[in-house]
């Protein structure tokens, strides 16, 4: 029987999940406290958390971190009580299966801790079957022109947009080669899935794709992971373990959010990419491995080189070649293929059978700003599937920040960034019509925004891209668009 463990400060949901999920052949515990549940952890072994993104003593990052440095195969799904795109995608970033908001709803919560508990069991059947070694997310060749998939069922639509179209024949152009590759881009772009496309296409295509989210590796545990270690090297370390570099060796590595290695792992990773061997933690003895780089970021590198937060020596090797992603937002073209791929993976997930999108609810998602991107869009549409009772998808089931999307509101901060038509009207649009010289007041108000949320992060520019939804390479882009001297 698995257990999941429920972690909020809302003792009503804690008694309603925990019947619940009993009822579903569970077995559950709850707590109303970051650290009880920490303390739950330490004694007994849980499957699957579901944590509450605000509790009274920790925050849900800061729980997700230690809940994967206490055992990293526990399974985290994050609830929260407000549709936060950023919280959303900070929480994958660092480590979660998923997230879902409240209300919450019986088929929605249940679908998600099904598929997160399926995703745990893969993992380790993986990890057992490699012997100990980490997991690759493996690779099959794309049936399709227009499309790579992976042999989970994951597909990346190229969509039909002038930067679609070029973001194919930059990979198609890549791919052969074993050029190291960075790929940018904001968060939920899809950029491990254009790696694996490039994995795909590339002569390593027969052999492991392994993927690593370095925002979500500890200090600590970092060079365990790519490198591997020897038993007895350390606390915890019970018996020998291979690393990532290791079970990659012929195909691709990629390193999603390099610019969060720590600086030790950078000089190590160095190393490798000079010598092309690794050496695993407790060990004098070198391995050769013959593996193909692929980084991703949503930071910009450069600047962190010149801040010394990243090696140089490291950039110039893995940037041979650089791919950047447009945000959704600029490929208005390629919203509804997206939107209709995504309905299609709802159906099978959720057994339905919605046919598409009315009018209204398709002008809606194409006139929407998209802050989380593909990441964002696809959780929109699982949740319309799911709340969708007739064939097609209709405005009233999306969410109220798309159907009124007037303000793009910071809880952080307390800056609203004006958007819309509403927006025009609040710059100072002449007569109150927001036809009379749109293009300048929406920049004007665009421009009011960052100031507002620069002064009130202290100037702090990846603190304020943060609060922005932004990447700090587009922040810094609109700063000199926008003539802003800090």
């Amino acid at each position: 029987m698995e257990k999941i463990l429920i972690v909020d400060d809302n003792h009503d949901i804690c008694l309603l999940l925990e019947r619940f999920l009993s009822k579903q052949g569970y077995k559950t515990a709850s707590v109303q406290r970051g650290e009880d549940g920490l303390t739950l952890l330490r004694k007994e072994a849980f499957e699957l958390v579901i944590c509450d993104f605000k509790l009274p003593d920790i925050d849900g990052l800061e729980m997700l971190r230690r809940i994967k440095v206490l055992n990293p195969a526990t399974a985290v799904i994050i609830i929260t009580g407000y549709s936060d795109v950023r919280i959303a995608v900070q929480s994958v970033k660092h480590g979660a299966y998923d997230y879902v908001t409240k209300p919450l709803y019986p088929d929605e919560i249940l679908l998600t801790i099904k598929s997160a508990l399926e995703r745990r069991a893969q993992t380790l059947k993986q990890q057992t079957a490699s012997d100990g070694q980490p997991a690759a997310r493996s690779a099959a060749k794309s049936t399709s022109g227009k499309a790579s998939a992976t042999t989970d069922g994951k597909r990346f639509i190229f969509g039909k947009s002038r930067v679609a179209e070029q973001l194919q024949k930059h990979i198609d152009l890549i791919a052969p080669t074993d050029m190291s590759v960075i790929i940018t881009g904001e968060t939920g772009t899809g950029k491990e899935f254009v790696a694996n496309a490039i994995h795909l296409r590339s002569k390593r295509a027969d052999k492991p794709f392994v993927a690593i989210d370095c925002g979500a590796l500890s200090k600590d545990l970092a060079g365990s992971e790519l490198f591997g270690h020897v038993k007895g090297s350390f606390t915890g370390a019970m018996s020998d373990k291979a690393g990532s570099f290791e079970y990659a060796n012929g195909g691709t590595l990629f390193l999603d959010e390099i610019g969060n290695l720590s600086y030790d792992n950078q000089i190590k990773l160095l190393r490798v990419l000079q010598e092309r061997k690794i050496r695993r933690i407790g060990s004098n003895q070198d391995i050769a491995v013959d593996v193909r780089i692929i980084a991703a970021t949503n930071e910009d590198l450069r600047d962190a080189v010149r801040q010394g937060r990243f090696r140089e020596d490291i950039y110039h090797r893995i940037d041979e070649f650089e791919i950047h992603l447009s945000p959704l937002r600029d490929r208005k073209a390629d919203i509804m293929i997206f939107a209709d791929h995504f309905l299609d993976l709802a159906n099978r997930q959720l057994e339905k059978n919605i046919s598409g999108f009315d009018e209204a609810a398709r002008e809606k998602l194409k006139d929407y700003f998209w802050h989380g991107n593909l990441r964002e869009l696809q959780n929109v549409i699982k949740r319309s599937v799911l709340l969708t009772q007739g064939d097609v998808i209709e405005t009233d089931v999306l969410p109220r920040e798309i159907i009124s999307p007037q303000y793009l509101t910071t809880e952080d901060t307390g800056v609203s960034a004006p958007m819309g038509v509403d927006a025009v009207r609040s710059a100072g649009a002449p007569n109150g019509q927001p036809g009379a010289n749109l293009k300048s007041v929406s920049e004007n108000a665009e421009r009011a925004a960052i100031l507002k949320v620069l002064e009130k992060t202290g100037y702090n520019k990846t603190k304020a891209a943060e609060v922005l939804n932004i990447d700090r390479k587009t922040l810094y882009n609109k700063l000199k668009a926008y003539d802003i001297h800090l």
